[in-house]
């Protein structure tokens, strides 16, 4: 199916965009659409700017963390220590000991 079939196209205008590893991305966006500040690199999947020289930085990953690991993080080994006791002590009452 041809563009005689579809009917006319929109205007369209192509915007560069560049990320941190130097890539070039040219995708097509209607002249009437709001152009985004950023876009991604299908090459590298770093998030890329419309300006050449200043490109956005690489996204920093943050290693993967267990539930303990994110409870740590909140709480002394005291504080988990008197949990613990608290719910020994509400666990050995229930069972009447």
């Amino acid at each position: 199916m041809g563009e005689n079939e579809r009917g006319e196209s929109a205007p369209r205008q192509v915007v560069s965009f560049f990320c941190a590893n130097g890539h070039e991305v040219r995708p097509a966006f209607s002249t009437d659409a709001p152009l985004p500040d950023t876009w991604d690199c299908p090459r590298c999947g770093f998030p890329a700017g419309r300006a050449a020289d200043a490109p956005p930085s690489a996204p920093r990953n943050e290693p993967y963390k267990t539930h303990l690991a994110y409870v740590k993080e909140r709480r002394s080994d005291e504080d988990g220590e008197a949990i613990l006791e608290e719910a020994l002590a509400r666990l050995r009452a229930r069972r009447g000991e």
